[in-house]
């Protein structure tokens, strides 16, 4: 088998995997959940699983990936005693091209807002006002045409490889974002109700500690690290052998979760000191915020500047989103990288297009009462995801051999690397399915 391509540097690989698990889940979705469940109770239970699960099954598919260096479906072939678990493998390549298909208008719309934001919105400024734009440019063609630019950036990236477009991408990219978000951060605190924000966010109130309130921060936790999909395996299988792997795993989760809770440092106080509900849900971004920061001094930087943060977001998802597929095209259908990218983001153009599409002509076909877009989502997100996690935590957790898992996590003491597995094994299994159940609506 040909030489598998390398992350180079230690910021190749903190920057690319933290891309990788950084998205609108953070940035997005973390706010709604936390503003929806009660603020400081959510985040309280939410840091806990990413303990539990989160690092457990970051690390999980670090050992798969750099253990058997192939891609998602390549490693359940080579690892012994795997052949029977591949189907992991073509779970992750499904879940990874109908994910990137639907992310890909949310993408385009964080596209269209930037440019849009530019210019004041066309001069609405109301929440109303924002609400009827945004659903003006959701059913019209060109949140198709977005969707394809967004995939054609994405290709041109990723046929660059490995080091040339996914690192080099990533190492501009991610040190921005950061910038962004820390410069936003620093604004929220200088506004009139930072601190009602900041109390919200960060003082739990005991009484919100519901079962809903679990189920949703267990959920976050999850799916906010791109677990259970198979970006992890897949570049971990560019690490080099001296890349700790535990050590990169908790990086990971920790360099997630503070861009979690900075976007909630960035939405809270401005929600609050702007009169707005932080449990606006998912029209916070598209519709609330963008009154708020035109409310603010330099409202023409701010908007701009957060459509920018979620444009950033989007692309350091979607590149390992897409590199799923690709390195599957590559290494088991031994295409050329470029034809692998090629046949990708082109499957992911005309999914995407019809996903598009959902929110316009096609808003009256469903499949079992729901729309395309909503169909990818729930098929990827409800159904792909947790069974990739639940059976990627057992596989590690009681068929890979203890000395292959040590041998990945040489230098951690035996006691953590037990740990690990107890979580491998009972917890984060059991946790998952209770995702899973309850996105089906079993409870």
């Amino acid at each position: 088998m040909a030489r598998r391509a390398q992350f180079t540097t230690r910021l190749g690989v903190i920057a690319a995997t933290v891309g990788s698990a950084v998205g609108l889940g953070n940035v997005w979705r973390f706010p709604y959940e936390a503003g929806v469940n009660g603020g400081g109770a959510f985040l309280l239970v939410y840091l806990l699983f990413i303990l539990a699960i989160g690092i457990p099954v970051i690390t999980a598919e670090f050992i798969i990936g750099r253990s058997a260096r192939a891609n998602v479906y390549g490693a359940f072939k080579r690892l012994p005693g795997s052949r029977a678990w591949n189907f992991i493998g073509l779970n992750g390549i499904l879940a990874a091209i109908l994910i990137l298909s639907f992310y890909s208008v949310v993408a385009g719309w964080t596209a269209e807002y930037f440019l849009d934001s530019l210019t004041g919105f066309g001069g609405a400024s109301s929440t109303a006002e924002l609400h009827s734009r945004f659903g003006n440019f959701t059913a019209s063609w060109k949140s198709v045409v977005w969707t394809l630019i967004f995939l054609g950036v994405n290709f041109f990236i990723l046929r660059r490889g490995v080091q040339k477009g996914i690192e080099r991408m990533s190492n501009m990219m991610m040190p921005l974002l950061f910038a962004i978000l820390l410069l936003f951060a620093f604004n929220s605190l200088t506004l009139p109700s930072a601190a009602q924000g900041l109390e919200f966010l960060f003082t739990p109130d005991f009484s919100q500690l519901t079962p809903t309130v679990w189920l949703g921060a267990m959920g976050q936790a999850f799916f906010s690290l791109s677990i259970g999909l198979g970006c992890l395996i897949t570049y971990s299988g560019y690490f080099k052998q001296q890349t700790k792997l535990l050590g990169t795993a908790v990086t990971t989760a920790g360099l997630d979760t503070l861009v979690a809770i900075l976007s909630g440092i960035i939405i809270f106080p401005a929600v609050f000191s702007f009169g707005e509900s932080p449990a606006a849900g998912p029209k916070l971004v598209f519709e609330v915020l963008p009154s708020i920061f035109q409310g603010m001094t330099l409202g023409r930087l701010w908007s701009p500047l957060f459509f920018l943060l979620l444009l950033l977001a989007s692309l350091t998802s979607t590149i390992s989103m897409a590199e799923i597929a690709i390195a599957y095209f590559s290494e088991e259908r031994k295409m050329s990288r470029s034809s692998a990218t090629a046949l990708t983001i082109g499957i992911c153009g005309v999914l995407g297009t019809l996903c598009a599409l959902s929110f316009g002509p096609l808003g009256e076909f469903t499949i079992c009462g729901m729309t395309i877009f909503n169909l990818f989502d729930f098929v990827s997100s409800t159904v792909l995801l947790p069974l990739g996690g639940i059976f990627i935590s057992l596989y590690v957790g009681f068929v890979l051999k203890r000395s292959a898992v040590d041998a990945q996590l040489q230098g951690v003491p035996a006691a953590v690397v037990g740990a690990v597995l107890f979580c491998l094994r009972f917890v984060a299994p059991i946790c998952i399915t209770l995702i899973f159940l309850s996105g089906l609506g079993l409870f």
